[in-house]
């Protein structure tokens, strides 16, 4: 076996090589892109000759521990009892089957062997990458990444990531990094509201270059770390991050650390999406062809004022529209008129319920509805029964003050008995009840996190175990009932999340144009059909401009569909307009949900859209962000949305207007649209002919 061993895993288009090293015991990037990349000499190689660092610093290096790279970062940072902190390993061998390989290293003097793994994913551009850690002693893990990314780049790279706040998520935010680093992550148990576990990385030398990125597979603490290298290459990081600041592993215990998502796409930010897109259809499986029904939430309308009769009349006005869901949201459950109380005792209110909750739930399914609730299952009030009866459940460190955030406590998920409670609750109510749709929310991190009398022990990952085994148990046990994935918005979204959920809710903001930022950040990460949004009335937080009722609807069918506004205070005007959108979203859902999309343009654009291809059909969501006060300029010209990835020589017809186009036409000029006060928005159906 020599030094110039090499491996090269394939995907649909793309090949990713690697090599050992012949610097040092250690496995580099060889070649990652399109297939063939792999042929002729290495864009990552360097001269060898290093001043004031190891040539461990310089390499474009998979996966390397503090002791081999000191200098630079390492990804794994391990210390045993007598303080010793290095790892100098020594390569073991290799496995390689089809599609996957596995890359040994063992350090035999401080008892670690390390498993670097690799596993395409059939149908994708998608490569998984972790590692599997094994001690033979006892040892302390201070860092444990999941793997190290490498990227050639000429002049720097040009980052792109998804930032935000609550009510401001998935903002798309770019960063030239020349040289220097980048971190993000989160500490609050879930990714968060401020940063996505999810990066794209491109050469600065060119505005459409090819684009390389990552998602880190994990909702609880995690860090993504972006380091412009000496000798111009890009070298990102990614890992969970210990709540505890490291973890302890026993002899003869393996950790493996949550996957790393790698992708490429050579047709840059637009073409990595679809990537993206692809990868979340393919976690779907089976599920990816249940029906997205158009629901209906009450929390916009109703708040914690729930009663069968206000919700009935809800249900009854939502069916009318076309709506084939109803979602009743907080506020179901005895102690809770407001968000001081009742979280852990959930059970319907009798009060509010007079006649029965199955009463209540056969009623709305009468009117031809399925029938959804909201949970918040991990949180407790403390002047709930179930903090009364189990207060050491909380997270708490002994002799401090637990802290309320939303007048409320959370519950230890990582402990079974909390897990075996949870569960226990779900399956009483899926079981009492005709329940076909879950709304799993989450409204507070924790602060206090300990569990006295426990020694030291992996919080974090201990509640994410916790959160997967009642996700994977309403898998199995409920298979028919849709579960969407929230946390206060858009706080616990990622790659295992969507593996388990059938929708997710990305932000708590419905305001037409903030939503439009929203979910044009999202649409980068994450495909159509997971991505829950809604109708309502609401104003604008941060971009307060008005829009029409047509452009709430419209942006909302870039997703699933769903209405939150108060119908009982629309005119019958506004219901039938809505009952027109319903009914043409229905027409097209098949191709925005199984459709390849296109993002057309951004929200900082006068017109922007989203544009969906499946079989025949061309669906074009187009959207007016500019001003509507005033005819345009004498003489005047429609606004133009140019479409992408059609056949020059086809011709393509509007369903609607029967205007034809030919495919050059609509790639080069692109598809009208003559804005005003009065039409903001469109949802265009075009037909090859």
């Amino acid at each position: 076996m020599t030094s110039y061993q090499r491996w090269t895993l394939r995907t649909e288009n793309t090949s990713y090589t690697v090599r050992l090293s012949p610097d040092g015991p250690w496995a580099e990037l060889d070649a990652w892109g399109p297939h063939g990349v792999e042929t002729g000499p290495s864009a990552l190689d360097w001269s060898h000759r290093t001043h004031f660092i190891t040539p461990a610093d310089a390499a474009p290096a998979e996966y390397l521990p503090h002791g081999l790279r000191p200098f630079n970062g390492a990804d794994l940072v391990a210390e045993r009892s007598d303080g010793e902190r290095g790892v100098w390993w020594d390569f073991e061998g290799a496995e390689e089957t089809e599609g996957k390989l596995r890359l040994a290293f063992t350090d035999e003097t401080l008892g670690l062997r390390t498993v670097l793994c690799y596993e395409t994913v059939p149908g994708t551009d998608v490569i998984l990458r972790w590692t599997e850690h094994t001690a033979s002693r006892e040892l302390r893990l201070e860092r444990l990444d999941s793997a190290a990314v490498n990227v050639p780049v000429t002049t720097g790279a040009r980052l792109t990531y998804l930032t935000g706040q609550w009510s401001q998520e998935f903002q798309r935010t770019q960063l030239d990094l020349t040289r220097g680093t980048f971190t993000m992550g989160s500490t609050q148990g879930v990714p968060g509201h401020a940063y996505v576990p999810w990066l794209a990385v491109q050469d600065l030398a060119s505005d459409d270059a090819p684009a390389y990125g990552v998602a880190l597979e994990w909702p609880g603490n995690w860090h993504i770390t972006a380091e412009a290298e000496p000798g111009g290459a890009v070298r990102v990081r990614a890992g969970r991050v210990p709540h505890e600041g490291a973890v302890l592993l026993a002899p003869g215990t393996t950790l493996t650390t949550p996957r790393l998502a790698c992708a490429f796409s050579p047709d840059g930010l637009d073409g990595l999406s679809r990537v993206w897109h692809r990868y979340d259809r393919h976690l779907s499986g089976d599920r990816l062809h249940r029906t997205r029904k158009v629901l209906y939430n009450s929390w916009e309308a109703t708040g914690f004022d729930v009663d069968a009769a206000g919700q009935l009349e809800l249900a009854k006005k939502a069916a009318d529209i076309g709506a084939e869901l109803f979602v009743v949201d907080d506020g179901w459950f005895t102690g809770r008129p407001d968000d001081t109380g009742g979280l852990g005792d959930w059970y319907p209110d009798p009060a509010a319920f007079p006649q029965g909750f199955d009463r209540f739930v056969e009623e709305v399914r009468g009117l031809g509805l399925d029938f959804g609730l909201w949970v918040e299952p991990e949180s407790v009030s403390p002047g709930s029964r179930l903090h009364a009866e189990h207060p050491d459940w909380i997270y708490r460190v002994d002799g401090r003050h637990a802290r309320l955030v939303r007048n409320q406590l959370l519950l230890d998920l990582g402990r079974t008995d909390v897990q075996d409670f949870v569960i226990g609750t779900l399956d009483r109510l899926l079981g009492n009840y005709a329940i076909g749709y879950l709304k799993w929310d989450m409204n507070r991190p924790p602060t206090e996190r300990g569990r006295p009398g426990a020694g030291h022990v992996d919080l974090d990952a201990e509640h994410v175990a916790g959160y997967l085994r009642v996700l994977d148990h309403l898998r199995t046990a409920h298979p028919d009932v849709t579960v969407e994935g929230c946390a206060g918005g858009g706080a616990r979204i990622d790659h295992m999340t969507l593996a388990r959920t059938d929708v997710v809710w990305p932000s708590d903001n419905t305001a037409p144009l903030d939503r439009l930022g929203v979910q044009h950040g999202f649409l980068h990460a994450h495909a159509p059909h997971v991505m829950s949004s809604w109708v309502t009335d609401a104003p604008g937080v941060f971009d307060p401009r008005p829009r029409s009722l047509a452009f709430r609807f419209v942006n909302a069918m870039c997703g699933v569909l769903g209405i939150g506004a108060d119908l009982r205070t629309w005119t019958p005007d506004q219901r039938a307009e809505a009952t027109r959108w319903i009914a043409r979203y229905k027409e097209v859902r098949d191709v925005l949900h199984h459709g390849e999309a296109r993002l057309l343009g951004s929200p900082a654009d006068a017109t922007c859209g989203v544009q969906y291809d499946a079989g025949e059909r061309t669906v074009v969501a187009a959207l007016s962000t500019g001003r509507l006060d005033g005819a345009p300029l004498v003489p005047g010209r429609p606004e133009r949305l140019r479409l992408r990835g059609l056949d020059p020589a086809a011709l393509y017809r509007d369903t609607a207007t029967a205007a034809t186009y030919s495919g050059a036409h609509l790639l080069h000029y692109g598809l009208p649209f003559a804005w005003s006060a009065d039409h903001d928005a469109d949802l265009v159906v075009l037909t090859r002919e």
